[in-house]
């Protein structure tokens, strides 16, 4: 008579700590404020002209958005101009960028990557999970391994049955006996 092995589920007994991304992102709509439809002529942006539209402008329709701010044309734009456009949307808006959507996108991960407290990685053999439904830029990517490498044992990228190891902490070697 034979006896059958049980199944064993190596990747539930490893200790492996999985960090999955993508439940970092932020679920709030995302909209890109273009300048140029303020610019005179396509070319300069007039100060005058242009308070006067930010004062008439409904900002209630950014209430809870993510709003990347920028000018799609090559023109003239002075820096203080994308600052008042901050300082417009600052009280509506959820987060406002400076950039197109990758740059909006990079920004409210690095939000939630800055409440992540290293610490409860101390030790772990951490898995940073590769496949998502969301999209998760590389500089999230780039961001959680620059985060856990001081306090992470060990640090892979993938899934936990199939692994690419990025990083191991040096074991200590014990110092000789003088």
């Amino acid at each position: 008579m034979q006896t059958e092995d049980a199944i064993v589920n190596r990747v539930a007994s490893s200790g492996l700590v999985t960090v999955e991304l993508e439940q970092l992102y932020h679920p709030g709509p995302r909209v890109e404020f273009d300048l140029a439809p303020n610019l005179y002529q396509g070319l300069v942006l007039r100060e005058k002209e242009f308070r006067d539209f930010l004062k008439q402008h409904n900002w209630e329709q950014y209430r809870g958005q993510n709003v990347a701010v920028f000018c799609s044309e090559d023109a003239i734009v002075p820096v203080w101009a994308y600052m008042l456009l901050a300082i417009y949307l600052e009280p509506v808006a959820n987060l406002v960028v400076f950039g197109r959507l990758e740059a909006l996108e990079d920004a409210l991960f690095r939000d939630a990557l800055a409440r992540l407290d290293p610490a409860d990685y101390q030790g772990a053999k951490v898995v940073i999970k590769g496949c998502s439904h969301r999209p998760v830029p590389p500089s999230a990517f780039v961001e959680v391994a620059r985060k856990l490498r001081p306090v992470a044992a060990s640090l892979m990228y993938g899934e936990p049955c199939s692994t690419v190891p990025l990083y191991k902490k040096p074991v200590a070697k014990p110092s000789p006996s003088t």
